[in-house]
């Protein structure tokens, strides 16, 4: 079975929404990354850190879900990361309400001896100079790295984040981070600047309007599926990275056709976690359910026209 490990935050989150607020509950990228990669034959481990006023219901939880969770660090008197949010109404854009770093500030992953060969490396989004310190703790050359970041990092770490872009496969962004990072508008253009600084694939994703790769001159639209509810947006990227990273490392295809069924598995979890608030949604999830969305998706891009001949 191949290894997939998993670097970013498990953290809280307290989130508002045109549909409700929640108090304190489950979040971080890794926490999302690691319930949807769950769903595939792969043995995955998350490196993070969280405070002692952590409950333990919540590591059972993703123990139970066959994560390993012996590298995520228990500071005792710590406190976890929280981050507080609140979505404007077209659910697109929000306003940061609080940010506490908390553990997180003093954070120096350490991957488990058993990982340091894993065959796919899923970086969330975190201070570059820490997805570096992952990097050179592996002993062996993954068969893909993946690389999630934001334009917080862009604004005030950018050498760094060069650093560790040179170092990857593939990196996801938002269509907004995709063109500060270039400045480039058109992202056709952008993702072939991005392409030059070092990853093979390029995946910008553009929330509801769906998802595209690169790779050299290839491009891949995968459209996000239309849903009668939205909740809550939050945890959506990171859930799409799971589910991106979980089937690469099920499937050992690294071609780009392969990679388009994975962006299609990607977009498939985030379209289950928006409908409720946090990992709610994804910590009842079915097998079922998956497969049957699946359905709905290659319903919604599958089509036969006939071309007219020269």
């Amino acid at each position: 079975m191949n290894k997939l490990l998993i670097v970013g935050t498990v953290a809280f989150d307290a989130i508002e929404t045109p549909f409700g607020k929640t108090d304190k509950i489950l979040g971080g990228a890794a926490t999302y990354i690691g319930l949807s990669a769950s769903f595939f034959n792969v043995k995955s481990a998350i490196v993070s850190v969280v405070g002692e006023d952590f409950p333990q219901e919540y590591l059972d939880m993703l123990s139970s879900r066959g994560i390993d969770i012996s590298a995520i660090e228990v500071v005792k008197g710590g406190k976890t990361f929280f981050w507080s949010g609140r979505y404007h109404n077209d659910l697109n854009s929000r306003d940061t309400l609080d940010t506490q770093l908390n553990v997180l500030a003093d954070f120096k992953p350490q991957v488990p001896e058993s990982f340091k060969d894993a065959d796919v490396v899923m970086l969330g989004n975190l201070h570059p100079m820490v997805q570096i310190g992952v990097l050179d703790q592996l002993t062996a050359t993954p068969k893909l790295v993946v690389l999630d970041t934001m334009n917080f990092w862009m604004d005030c770490a950018l050498a760094e984040l060069l650093q560790v872009i040179k170092r990857v496969d593939v990196i996801t962004v938002n269509d907004e981070e995709a063109r500060q990072l270039t400045g480039e508008y058109s992202l056709v253009k952008a993702a072939a600047k991005i392409q030059e600084l070092g990853p093979k694939y390029v995946v910008i994703k553009k929330g509801e309007h769906g998802a595209l790769l690169f790779n050299e001159k290839k491009i891949f639209f995968a459209p996000a599926l239309p849903l009668e509810e939205v909740f809550d947006p939050t945890g959506a990227g990171d859930t799409f990275a799971g589910g991106f990273t979980g089937y690469i490392a099920q499937s050992e295809n690294l071609s780009f056709k392969n990679m388009k069924n994975a962006i299609i598995y990607g977009s498939n979890f985030a379209s289950f976690c928006v409908e409720e608030f946090g990992t709610q949604r994804m910590e009842r999830l079915q097998k079922e359910e998956v497969t049957e969305r699946l359905q709905q998706f290659k319903m919604l891009t599958q089509f036969d026209i006939a071309l007219e001949e020269e």
